[in-house]
């Protein structure tokens, strides 16, 4: 009986775990997009709010994003609440939303400004 309750628990426990790839996968592409300066491409993976504002006036989302000049790099971490995600890359580090169509890119370029302090991001909706 000892050991059904703790087969139990450890699947229980294995249910509950969180899937960090999907985020993660998208932030992957899209830094690699970014870093290829493939614009389209990285654009397509923002969030719809964030692709709207990021160009300035005469400006298409996908020029934005090449003169932004994002980095990206080798993930480091990936921390997933809900439907907020936060990756950690050792070049960039960016911000998803889960959608009802998967996982997008709502800010990136960002950088810690200290304890406390919210991230300073070059791409933010």
């Amino acid at each position: 009986m000892r050991t059904a309750v703790v087969l139990l628990g450890l699947l229980l426990a294995a249910g509950c775990a969180v899937d960090t790839g999907p985020p993660a996968r998208t932030a992957e592409r899209f830094a690699a997009a970014a870093a290829a300066r493939h614009g389209e491409v990285a654009c397509a993976l923002l969030a719809r709010r964030t692709a709207e504002k990021l160009p300035r006036e005469g400006q298409t989302c996908a020029q934005a994003l090449v003169e932004a000049g994002l980095h990206g790099g080798t993930i480091e971490s990936v921390a997933v609440w809900g439907d907020e995600a936060q990756v950690r890359m050792d070049g960039d580090t960016i911000f998803l939303h889960h959608f009802d169509g998967g996982w997008r890119v709502r800010a990136a370029g960002c950088a810690p400004q200290g304890d406390d302090l919210p991230y300073e991001c070059e791409v933010e909706d």
